[in-house]
């Protein structure tokens, strides 16, 4: 596998950037919080974490980095870093662990003192409602494939509002809706561990919808600065094959595309739907409007590409097989090839073609590393040469008119990284999964130091 350069600082300055721009830092609940505190209720991911060979070592987030009971220590190294804000999810088991619809204060009580204390710390807060923790009792009445399960999302969205909305600088829906469909009822790599195209679908399309509702009833509230944030690869033909190029546009189409254009279009990509129709639910067509409610930005989540070939067709298969293949660049301990200049490509591909004038984001950027506590350092000075070639593409895109206001680092600390466990480190900071201690790494530093010794003027 090819080696990823060294790199010792970063080469892009705060000034070179908006004055108003903003740098943050990204983690999600189950990652860090740990679900068996304060009446957190259970989720789909204990379960799918507490059965054979759905996650690396049997491993959970159950206790993760204890961020629950640690936070006020976090916040202290967010604001010793220099953070303009933070993005963080809720978790809705924690807010609503059974069934009954009963709140549990102690859980809101801690995102009340969490947004607080960053407040405190001149940390702006950036609310996501769902990051892949679907309350048990909602799996067991069909999860993300009942319709009645968005009405429930609305529900959550705002006693969320209602707690904490007068402090929020955004809120977004959901994170990456293909992860939350595709990836976990077809692929079936995340909860709950599907392969059933019907199931991927249909949750296609009622994860778009939850949305809607979710919209809706924060709107409602008086709630501004609502959003959305999907996942994007730059994807394209492996080679010169005519069967490569159609791969590559059906495997777009599903990646970027399906949200892409039902939030900010109203419609779904042809290509895709000459495939999966049959498997939507009925009068589907009726729910776009809602779907395609305004949104007040976007947030676009960024780490690598994909280059895609047709496999061999096989009789029945739904889907047309395909293959995705490595290009040759350096490679990140995900086995995800490093290829910034995509995401520049990607941010003017969106504001060209869906989003025009809409403020965006980058949500996620960042890349997992081998990296090793050395003493009381860890010098990974290859996630430093990942963000700044990322920071370079975010550049270039601003440049050329993309109205980016933001990037958000992923991930504040090493955490539990879903289906691998706690085998791969995206963090800035190192956490010991032993004794839970923090060690800003060497991208820490090198981050500090340009946003606090580059602001502009």
């Amino acid at each position: 596998m090819p080696i990823l350069s060294r790199q010792p600082a970063f080469t892009v300055r705060r000034s070179d950037f908006p004055k108003d721009f903003v740098f943050g830092s990204s983690t999600s609940a189950y990652q860090i919080e740990g679900s068996s505190f304060g009446g957190c209720g259970s989720s789909h991911w204990d379960s799918f974490a507490a059965s054979k060979g759905n996650v690396a070592n049997f491993e959970n987030g159950s206790i993760a980095c204890d961020h629950y009971t640690r936070w006020e220590g976090d916040l202290d190294l967010m604001k010793d870093l220099g953070l303009d804000a933070y993005r963080f999810s809720s978790s809705w088991a924690r807010i609503l662990p059974q069934a009954n619809g009963e709140t549990n204060k102690e859980g809101l009580d801690f995102y009340d003192r969490l947004v607080d204390g960053l407040l405190e710390r001149g940390i702006a807060p950036h609310l996501t409602l769902y990051h892949w923790e679907l309350p048990s009792y909602l799996a067991d009445i069909g999860g993300w494939r009942n319709r009645d399960v968005g009405d429930y999302f609305a529900d959550y969205a705002e006693i969320m509002i209602k707690c904490l909305g007068d402090r929020l600088a955004s809120v977004a829906t959901f994170n990456e809706p293909w992860c939350v469909t595709w990836l976990s009822h077809y692929h079936g790599m995340h909860a709950p561990g599907l392969r059933d195209i019907r199931a991927a679908s249909r949750t296609a399309h009622l994860v778009p919808v939850a949305h809607g509702k979710a919209m809706a009833a924060m709107r409602a509230l008086g709630q501004e600065e609502l959003g959305v944030v999907l996942n994007f690869e730059h994807t394209s033909p492996y080679d010169d094959k005519p069967s490569s190029a159609k791969a590559a546009e059906l495997e777009e189409g599903i990646l970027n595309r399906w949200f892409l254009s039902a939030f900010t279009k109203g419609k779904y990509p042809d290509t895709v739907l000459d495939h999966i129709e049959a498997y939507l639910p009925n009068n589907w067509q009726d729910d776009m409007a809602q779907i395609a409610t305004p949104i007040d930005w976007m947030g676009v989540n960024y780490y690598t590409r994909t280059l895609v070939s047709a496999g061999e067709s096989h009789l029945g298969s739904a889907l047309p097989l395909s293959i995705t293949h490595h290009g040759g660049l350096p490679r990140t301990e995900m086995d995800w090839e490093v290829f910034p200049e995509g995401l520049g490509e990607i941010l003017c591909w969106i504001r060209d073609n869906y989003t025009h004038d809409t403020p965006l984001a980058i949500t996620e950027n960042g890349m997992a590393n081998k990296d090793m506590l050395v003493g009381d350092a860890v010098d990974d000075q290859e996630r430093i040469a990942y963000l700044d070639a990322h920071f370079n593409s975010a550049l270039k895109a601003i440049d050329k008119g993309v109205p980016l206001k933001a990037y958000f680092v992923w991930s504040l600390m090493d955490n539990f990284e879903w289906s691998f466990g706690f085998d791969k480190r995206f963090g800035i900071i190192h956490v010991d999964f032993d004794s839970l201690q923090r060690t800003p790494k060497a991208s820490y530093h090198a981050l500090q130091h340009m946003l606090s010794h580059e602001k502009p003027h």
